[in-house]
């Protein structure tokens, strides 16, 4: 019964891991969808909403101007649609290796 426990724990301990890699994928999402569709509308100025696309600007900004470089098409602004799918295909990777190493 000694040896099971620690195992146990390395099974919880993946399963905590695999589920905060899921919820931080979740929230960074969430912060970029919440990015694009504020930059879609010209709100009227208070402290409160300009706090809030700041702190959007720079929590977003530096991960999609990996994806800048994509050329647009049209009008629209593919950035944000890569970074997504990016941030999912990466989130299924890390939590399929860490599966594998516990």
């Amino acid at each position: 019964m000694g040896t099971l426990a620690p195992i146990g724990l390395l099974f919880d301990l993946a399963t905590s891991l695999q589920r905060f890699v899921q919820v931080f994928v979740t929230i960074y999402i969430f912060l970029i969808l919440t990015w694009v569709v504020l930059s879609w509308f010209q709100l009227p100025y208070s402290r409160t909403i300009a706090g809030v696309q700041e702190f959007l600007d720079q929590v977003c900004r530096p991960y999609l101007r990996l994806f800048r470089r994509l050329p647009p098409v049209g009008p629209f602004d593919l950035s944000p649609i890569v970074g997504i799918l990016v941030l999912l295909f990466a989130a299924v990777i890390v939590n399929r290796v860490i599966g594998a190493l516990l």
